[in-house]
């Protein structure tokens, strides 16, 4: 099968070895870091020595895997400054940015260390009337060894969303990274290291397409995947041959929701930010706009003043940066040009806007709904907007994508009801990617946008098995799971059953 590439690294630097690949700066072009291209027979050693790391880290309890999370999320607190660094010579995104990330995926990590035990911890629950006489409890064990294939886009949040509660749950884990930041991935397994030096728990396997393939073929208990829809099929493809499960948290086409009562001014910045933060790379950003016809115009005309403050570029003042991946300049390019072509207006930005390494922001007006440009997902700094009359076309439209990960609601009195409406996995209220900072929600999608979830004590469930335990604690009332029973016994359970449920 084809292996399973996110992208070509960039065109700047030449491999020192033909087992090794270059990290580049997305905005020079110059190597940042060279990097072992794990084969196979690495990954698969990576793996057999996660399974010995996982003995003795699901033997600890609790509250002494907390402890050493815990000293984990004190060495890159301590070094967050160095972290955005290098975030910022692989992704390109600004310092400011970056550290925001961290200190995001910081909270993460000490949320799922102090919560895992109220989520996972043994519990009694009701045996029912009639197994009255067991006692009945149900925990949540440790898969053993998860597997997380992280992206490029957001390289230390996304994939803590995987790696910090498969820890918390007492898993081992085998961490690929996206081979345009595996620098990134390397700074976190070295200070995991640090807090935890004598076993591999955390491990680090870097490489381009095949060695994410190998990981998916290794056995791992399971597999958590963050990227494009089109290689999310592929990794579930691969971990099919050893029935490995898989966490597929896939592409998205947001959209942004704004009623005639809205707050249009926050309305605005949101969408501004939804839609050119890390220069429009976020899985969750915002890509469409429907605004109520009774305050489109004022919209539009506050957003257009708005984006013309907005600035991609590489110095310290811009706002956004250039592109991470090379070749999504020109999926930007296509989108925008097709939606010109079939009647839409660009406001702010335009052609002349996407360039090879940095893209203006862009505002689109008048797009067909089968344009491109609203149907896939752009990945770049550009917004569509359209009119609609109410909100109830604009759920309607927003619910036409066939992806379905998050969404943003901006109204003063309808807010909550029209979020329910709406088939996603997260919605914001008058905010804008709110969710993703909560650590006790869930993230993930429905759709092409993937399945499974991440975050909040499903994202710690979701790397567990359910361990359920019946104990008789009494002497059998009656003889029901034996060769013993007798007809009496036969009679009294349906005179029981029909008393109890025999009314309706």
């Amino acid at each position: 099968m084809t292996t399973l590439e996110t992208g070509t690294p960039g065109t700047g630097g030449t491999h020192s070895a033909p087992d090794a690949f270059d990290s580049l700066d997305p905005a020079t072009g110059e190597v940042v870091g060279t990097h072992p291209i794990a084969d196979t027979a690495a990954v698969d050693a990576a793996v057999a020595r996660a399974r010995e790391a996982a003995q003795w880290w699901s033997g600890l309890t609790f509250a002494q895997r907390r402890t050493h999370l815990d000293a984990w999320a004190g060495v890159i607190t301590r070094r967050i400054a160095q972290l955005a660094d290098v975030m910022r010579a692989e992704t390109g995104k600004p310092h400011s940015d970056a550290q925001l990330e961290a200190v995001m995926a910081i909270g993460h990590l000490t949320w799922a260390a102090k919560n895992a035990p109220k989520v996972l911890g043994r519990k009694r629950v009701p045996s029912g009337m009639d197994m009255i006489d067991h006692a009945a409890t149900v925990e949540y064990l440790p898969l053993g060894v998860v597997g997380v294939i992280g992206p490029w886009n957001y390289p230390v949040f996304t994939p803590m969303g995987s790696i910090a509660y498969a820890l918390a749950a007492g898993n081992a884990v085998v961490f690929k990274p996206s081979e345009f930041t595996p620098g990134v991935g390397a700074w976190l397994v070295d200070t995991f290291t640090q807090a935890v030096p004598d076993h591999p728990v955390l491990q680090l396997v870097t490489g381009l397409g095949a060695t994410g393939e190998a990981l998916c073929r290794s056995g791992v208990d399971k597999l958590a995947f963050t990227g494009s829809t089109a290689t999310g099929k592929k990794v579930m493809a691969a971990c099919a041959d050893t029935l490995t499960p898989v966490v597929i948290e896939a592409g998205g086409k947001d959209a942004l929701l704004v009623d005639a009562d809205a707050d249009l001014d926050a309305a605005v910045d949101a969408a501004l930010w939804g839609g050119m933060s890390n220069a429009g790379q976020t899985c969750v950003g915002t890509e469409r706009v429907y605004v109520h016809e009774g305050v489109y115009d004022a919209f539009v005309a506050r957003l257009t003043d708005l984006a013309a403050t907005i600035r991609a570029g590489t110095d310290p003042d811009a706002q956004i940066g250039p592109m991470t991946m090379p070749t999504q300049s020109a999926v930007v390019r296509r989108h925008v040009l097709d939606a010109l072509d079939r009647g839409g207006r660009a406001v702010v930005g335009g052609p002349d806007s996407v360039g090879e390494k940095l893209i203006q922001p862009t505002v689109l007006v008048d797009v067909p709904e089968d344009s491109i440009a609203v149907t896939e997902e752009t990945f770049g700094p550009t917004l569509t907007v359209a009119k609609v009359r109410d909100m109830d076309e604009a759920v309607r439209l927003t619910n036409a994508s066939r992806y379905g990960l998050g969404a943003a609601v901006f109204s003063k009195r309808r807010g909550m009801e029209i979020a329910r409406r709406i088939r996603s996995g997260m919605t914001a209220v008058n905010s804008v990617i709110a969710f993703a900072a909560i650590p006790s929600l869930p993230f993930g999608g429905v759709g092409q946008s993937g399945f499974g979830r991440i975050h909040g004590p499903d994202g710690l469930r979701e790397f567990t098995f359910a361990k359920s335990v019946a104990r008789r604690r009494m002497p059998a009332l009656m003889a029901i799971t034996s060769f013993t029973r007798t007809a009496k016994t036969d009679k009294i359970l349906t005179t029981l059953t029909t008393l109890r449920h025999g009314r309706g």
